[in-house]
């Protein structure tokens, strides 16, 4: 496909190009949150969404959250060890394989926003707060959601569109 070329001649460019974006939308986004909200603050912006400004000292749904401060160097690693892992992935990647590609990229954009967070302020900022009749999902941001993109996309293509494929080829 046309559209998926970079991804499949230059994975590396494509990465860092497309992580990059991620990043910096982010971060951009976390910094208008800190400027225009104080810490705590809620607004409701429609009767399922708010715009929050709160502190994750943890991981995904604040899990280790309390746990006394030595979280931030261990999910600092966790994070930076799994962004070498993905970045190895993408450079041996097949180049046929576009769709895993991509989404291991998009996985790292995110993964990249939250350990910039956590390497420079301790905590990451969330501030996309959804609920629906009184249910609170925990908050998250736009790094959450590339992760949580990416990992779906990975999944549907090594799950779903492999196995797709491999029928039509007549393999099993």
């Amino acid at each position: 496909m046309y559209r998926f070329r970079l991804i499949q001649r230059k994975p590396l460019l494509a990465a860092f190009l497309i992580a990059s974006l991620i990043f910096l939308l982010d971060q951009f986004t976390k910094m208008q949150v800190v400027q225009n909200l104080y810490l705590g603050q809620r607004n409701e912006l429609t009767v399922f969404f708010n715009l929050v400004h709160v502190r994750n000292y943890g991981a995904a749904f604040s899990f280790l959250s309390e746990a006394g401060g030595w979280q931030r160097w261990f999910l600092t690693i966790i994070s930076a060890f799994a962004s070498m892992v993905i970045v190895y992935w993408i450079k041996k990647s097949d180049e046929k394989k576009y769709l895993e590609t991509l989404s291991l990229i998009i996985i790292l954009g995110g993964a990249l926003g939250n350990f910039y967070d956590r390497l420079i302020l301790g905590y990451v900022i969330d501030f996309l707060d959804f609920h629906w009749s009184g249910v609170h999902f925990p908050a998250f941001n736009i790094a959450d959601t590339a992760i949580t993109i990416g990992a779906i996309l990975f999944i549907a293509d090594n799950l779903i569109f492999n196995r797709y494929a491999k029928e039509e080829s007549g393999e099993s």
